[in-house]
């Protein structure tokens, strides 16, 4: 029997934080733990990207419910099997199954209480820390200044490419969408014109890709760039979305997962910023180039982090004219 150290991760619950939580894998990997994370479904293809990831487990449960009969039935089947946790997220939740799989060591942040859950817990951080620095001082001492690596093999992107019948390097993705809510969100109107002048400059199509929520954004955005789009939200899966990314010529999203996904692929990018800050989640590559007119429009407000624009006028983002982000992408390229 091996005597390296079995580690269990609990996974976060977003694509974003998902990929930002890579260094600290890297970490725990090069000290020689054996990784196996634990993953909500619409997140667990991020670690598939994670060669230092040895095996995935999608997580059964439902998106905010306790789920116990569900969380004691995989606590059993995983008794005995590792020696440490790392609970990522700051909930209870997150830490019952480590807990009920009676894992020696669980490892987090103090979160909403979980003495007794979790045995080492380190203090919650005040404000809004960089997130790669809160996941990798789970490790020891965080570091600012690692970046998060995605990798997929070729017959991974070829795959992907094939599918969606278009060749690698010869289109530009768009993620136009943002879970978080429309106070993220670049105007659609502003997509379509830069797609269309990117389309017009290079010859190359504008792959659009989200989840089905977003599908009828990319629909609107491709009707008012005729002939540049391929609407591919909803109608991949996130694998496949991501391998799209990384084999693309460059990328152009909102403050979104899939900004993460291509920092994490080191792609070309461009990044609007509105309503959030790229001081706590900046797309971490050399190559991106991030838009946020904080100083510039002079706004009180920003950042707000809200969903929506309490004052209904969206100017964080309406402002950021398409030719600049198409100016930031040619130098980006």
């Amino acid at each position: 029997m091996s005597s390296a150290l079995r580690s269990l991760v609990i996974a976060p619950q977003w694509i974003g934080d998902a990929v930002m939580s890579e260094p600290l894998l890297a970490r725990l990997a090069a000290r020689g733990e054996q990784l196996t994370v634990a993953a909500l479904p619409w997140v667990a293809p991020v670690y598939r990207a994670m060669p230092q990831v040895r095996d995935v487990i999608d997580l059964p449960f439902a998106h905010g419910r306790l789920d116990w009969t569900g969380r004691r039935r995989l606590a059993a089947e995983l008794r005995g099997r590792f020696d440490s946790a790392y609970v990522l997220p700051n909930s209870i939740k997150s830490a019952l199954l480590p807990f009920l799989a009676r894992i020696p060591r669980r490892v987090g942040y103090r979160g909403e209480g979980r003495f007794g859950l979790l045995n080492e817990r380190l203090p919650n951080p005040a404000g809004r820390p960089p997130m790669v620095a809160f996941y990798s001082a789970l490790a020891g001492r965080p570091d600012a200044h690692e970046r998060p690596a995605l990798r997929f093999a070729d017959h991974t992107l070829r795959a992907a490419t094939q599918a969606a019948g278009v060749e690698r390097d010869g289109y530009f993705a768009f993620a136009p969408g943002a879970e978080y809510g429309p106070a993220k969100c670049w105007p659609a109107a502003h997509y379509a014109e830069l797609a269309r002048s990117l389309h017009a400059a290079h010859g190359m199509p504008i792959v659009l890709l989200g989840s089905p929520k977003e599908a009828a954004l990319c629909e609107a955005i491709a009707a008012e760039a005729p002939g540049a789009c391929r609407v591919l939200a909803g109608k991949t899966s996130l694998l496949d979305a991501m391998a799209l990314i990384a084999a693309s010529r460059g990328m152009v999203s909102n403050d979104s997962g899939l900004m993460h996904v291509a920092a994490a692929f080191g792609l070309p990018q461009v990044a609007v910023f509105g309503s959030t800050s790229p001081e706590h989640t900046p797309p971490l590559n050399p190559k991106a180039r991030v838009l946020w007119l904080k100083d510039e429009l002079e706004l009180d407000c920003m950042p707000c982090f809200d969903r929506t624009c309490r004052y209904g006028h969206y100017r964080c983002l309406v402002e950021v004219a398409p030719g600049r982000v198409e100016q930031a992408l040619e130098q980006s390229l």
